[in-house]
């Protein structure tokens, strides 16, 4: 079970020390954080970052009783809370529900020698409807919807008079307040969703986490099961299939009509009640939807991933480009490889009509790019804000001016053909032309012919043969930015490279270079601009927590730097093996604070000497994981009309995945290291491929398997 792999303790905040962290989360409704206060008060939100301090909290003999020195221990479904001291003892169950329900079952016990009275406290503008129900809501001044709620609970005692607990007594009840849209929700409706969280968690703590936990681990029967002896990638598997859980959202509003995943759910910088100042992960990210898919297309359910995908198909661009949207606004574009995961996610779940309605789409994103980022010289994408590849403060657009101490003056800036803009360029282009092969598009020559010119491009233009490395290059005479970026590694895992580029992978190994202690860092650590902590020459120009690209280590970008490793080991017989493991564990272990398997946590971006958490983001669901695993662990690979296998051998002495629901069959591989005196039950010697049930494979040990046939 997800609740008892991934037991947290306290999990709070860095910024916000009293701030505890809810891992449940609604379709629409969330908190940032909760204190440790009878109720709901912290941060909350609806749909988008809103700031809401306040849905409701129980109060004793009319003040809010202070318990900032509760225990608190967290799981991914649910927070529970207690506290004792002389006059009392309170215990909480407190999560939100999928249906937009914050629920919380509360205990108190007096264990004073006089009677204590307790009272719920609303937001003002909360009113009795009823003699169990409260009704209200938040006038949200900077989005086009205001939220509808309502107050319910098992005692009306709380709602009116007020609860007596007599000294020695126990007292326990449920208060649940059920949120919506005001123009779209029905207060009958809120008010039903209200009174049926009562009935179904009955006034009872035990009762009520055990009926959430259930509720809330359904989701994760749709995701395959990795085990395997090493507890480091266990535990992170779990906590990766959470993240994409916690960020999952249905906003059914405005511009957002479909399933997503949010990049995050936590607020950056900006906590003001009733203001979405800072930036806000919690909104359709084009840069990250790729990232999502790539991993969530395993999940047996690919609502959300086609969501995503439909969200920008229905508001893209006056030129179709697809963009970054909020319920309200059509916002920038962010690079990304939109285009291949999307191939790959009909890799595993075939769907003709799903392909047919996203091509168009697909088609006129290589379309604009070209029209807003070509060129007429070749077939590289020319990248003219530092920020539109996700990746701000680069080096290489201020290489041309030998690095300025003011990298935010625009005379200093050189615009740049971007080795990440253009290798996104290329897969988009490679996943569009497969795609139309899948449905029979005619257009799939002509996409196949422009990737070569692209593939052909990268290679004769941005590969420097004496330093075995990609680099960008300035817009107007081509000339080399020499700053080894990270980005220098994707032409490998696009799966462009051939003999002439075999020393490129060493410079992943390299501890001068990207082998550092927190592995890979987003330059090259001999770069003259490299910071580890992500300044600038000494001056943190976005700040202490600001996203930096010239040193620090990011989640993103280890995903595919290993990506690129492993591809790259397999196409040099598997050479590199070994430094992909350690790679694999090293990135492992970001998502634990301190290493400590016990402390569950992802943040954006890391030192990458120390591994220091850079930023306190929680939950930051912008990179992945499962398919590393799935793909080059365990080894599985689909096309159009065939599985493949082809693992990475990192030292395991057994593994097994399976529930893998992709291209209609059910799928199962395990391995056993030969030799062991025993297996876990289920699994025996050998490399061992399951399809519907039947083994139609084995072999000795950990290789390549290239002959299955898809029905």
């Amino acid at each position: 079970m997800i609740d008892n792999e991934l037991k947290a303790g306290k999990k709070t905040l860095r910024t916000v020390p009293g701030g505890l962290l809810l891992g449940s989360t609604g379709a629409r409704l969330w908190a940032d954080y909760v204190e440790a206060v009878p109720g709901f008060v912290g941060r909350f939100d609806f749909i988008h970052k809103v700031n809401i301090p306040l849905l409701f909290r129980i109060s004793m003999n009319g003040q809010s009783y202070n318990m900032d020195t509760a225990r608190s221990e967290w799981y991914p479904s649910q927070l529970r809370i207690t506290y004792a001291d002389d006059w009392l003892r309170f215990e909480e169950t407190k999560f939100i529900t999928w249906d937009d329900c914050a629920v919380s079952c509360q205990s108190w016990t007096n264990r004073s020698d006089q009677e204590i009275s307790l009272h719920l406290e609303a937001p003002s503008g909360f009113a009795a409807a009823g003699a169990e129900c409260l009704q209200g809501g938040f006038d949200i001044p900077f989005y086009s919807f205001d939220i509808d709620a309502c107050i319910a609970s098992s005692d009306s005692q709380l709602l009116n008079e007020g609860m007596k607990v007599a000294p020695g007594e126990s007292k326990t009840f449920i208060v649940a307040l059920s949120a919506g849209i005001r123009s779209q929700d029905p207060m009958d409706t809120l008010m039903d969703r209200a009174a049926q969280a009562i009935r179904k968690y009955t006034a009872d703590v035990a009762k009520a986490s055990s009926e959430q936990r259930k509720a809330f681990e359904a989701w994760f029967d749709g995701a395959p099961r990795f085990k395997c002896n090493d507890p480091l990638l266990n535990k992170t598997w779990a906590y990766r299939w959470f993240l994409l859980r916690h960020n999952l959202a249905d906003p059914r509003y405005g511009l957002l009509q479909h399933p997503l995943f949010y990049e995050g759910r936590s607020h950056k910088k900006g906590k003001r009640p009733f203001s979405k100042g800072g930036w806000e992960f919690s909104k359709l990210i084009n840069l990250s939807v790729p990232l999502h898919m790539t991993d969530a297309k395993w999940h047996h359910d690919p609502s959300a991933s086609m969501g995503a995908l439909r969200n920008m198909q229905d508001a893209p661009a006056e030129n179709g480009m697809y963009i970054c949207l909020t319920v309200d606004e059509r916002m920038h574009s962010f690079a990304n490889y939109i285009g291949w995961a999307a191939y790959n996610l009909f890799l595993v779940h075939r769907d003709t009509t799903a392909i047919l309605e996203a091509l168009p789409g697909l088609k006129a994103q290589v379309s604009s790019w070209q029209e807003v980022y070509g060129n007429e010289s070749d077939s590289l994408m020319t990248e003219y804000r530092h920020t539109r590849t996700g990746k701000e403060y680069q080096p290489s657009y201020w290489y041309f001016h030998n690095y300025p101490g003011d990298p935010k003056d625009p005379e200093t800036y050189t615009h740049v053909k971007r080795v990440d803009r253009t290798v996104y360029h290329y897969m988009n282009i490679m996943g569009v032309a497969r795609l139309c092969e899948m449905v029979g598009d005619a257009d799939s020559a002509k996409f196949f012919q422009l990737a070569e010119r692209v593939k052909n491009d990268v290679l004769a233009k941005m590969w420097d043969e004496a330093t075995a490395f990609f680099y960008d290059l300035h817009y107007q005479t081509d000339e080399k930015a020499f700053v080894k970026n990270i980005v220098g590694f994707y032409p490998a895992w696009a799966g462009m490279l051939d003999s002439r580029h075999d020393r490129l992978a060493t410079h992943l190994l390299n501890p001068d270079e990207f082998a550092t202690t927190c592995r890979y860092p987003s330059v090259s650590a001999d770069s003259p601009a490299y910071a580890r902590e992500g300044g600038w020459f000494g001056r943190f120009v976005k700040g202490r927590n600001g996203c930096m690209w010239n040193g620090p280590t990011w989640p993103y970008t280890n995903a595919i730097a290993l990506d690129a490793l492993a591809r790259e080991s397999k196409r040099e017989d598997h050479a590199y093996d070994d430094e992909f493991a350690k790679g694999l564990r090293e990135y492992s272990f970001l998502h634990f604070q301190n290493r400590d398997l016990s402390r569950p946590c992802l943040v954006e971006h890391y030192n990458s000497q120390t591994g220091e958490p850079l930023s306190d983001e929680q939950e930051y669901n912008h990179s992945y994981y499962i398919d590393l695993i799935i793909s080059h662990v365990a080894g599985l690979s689909l096309s159009a009309d065939r599985l493949s296998l082809e693992p990475l051998d990192i030292g395991l002495d057994y593994f097994e995945l399976d529930r893998v629901k992709a291209a209609g069959q059910d799928i199962r591989i395990t391995y056993g290291k030969p030799g062991l005196s025993r297996y876990p039950d289920g699994i025996e010697a050998g490399y061992r491929l399951y399809v519907n049930d039947k083994l139609v494979c084995k072999r000795d040990r950990l290789t390549s398997i290239q002959t299955i046939s898809i029905p």
